[in-house]
């Protein structure tokens, strides 16, 4: 089981799910919901929050919500709809030091001023869509 809170505590999450790859995503969404890339991992639909009381959603797509807590701000996750699917930041777990990006979307809007050294797949708006063909 992996487990993790919010900056304040208020919410909590755990998941069964391996949080060991980092999902990377350079949108202009996520940029800015975050200021920055989303690193997340993929928990599925294998979510059981804590302190749902204290969770805001917003309607980013006609797909997809965004999260974060009322109480501190925290970012909390990217929920897409259909198939029912939780991409958490990777910071919100307790032990996320084995964690590796394995991948990054968006490439095509990531701005030059970062980089990342790890080599992984880098798809752009067109590739990741092409998947779901």
């Amino acid at each position: 089981m992996n487990q993790g809170r919010c900056l304040c505590g208020a919410v909590g999450f755990i998941t069964s799910q391996s949080i060991e790859e980092i999902n990377v995503c350079h949108c202009k969404t996520c940029q800015k919901w975050g200021g920055g890339p989303f690193l997340a991992v993929d928990c599925q639909d294998d979510l059981k929050i804590e302190g749902a009381e204290f969770i805001s959603t917003y309607a980013s797509s006609e797909w997809a919500e965004r999260a974060f807590c009322k109480k501190c701000g925290t970012h909390l996750f990217y929920h897409l709809h259909h198939p029912s699917t939780y991409y958490l930041p990777i910071a919100l777990f307790d032990h996320n030091q084995k964690s590796k990006l394995s991948r990054q979307i968006y490439v095509d809007s990531k701005p030059a001023y970062y980089n990342f050294v790890e080599d992984t797949p880098m798809l752009t708006q067109e590739d990741l869509l092409n998947l779901f063909k």
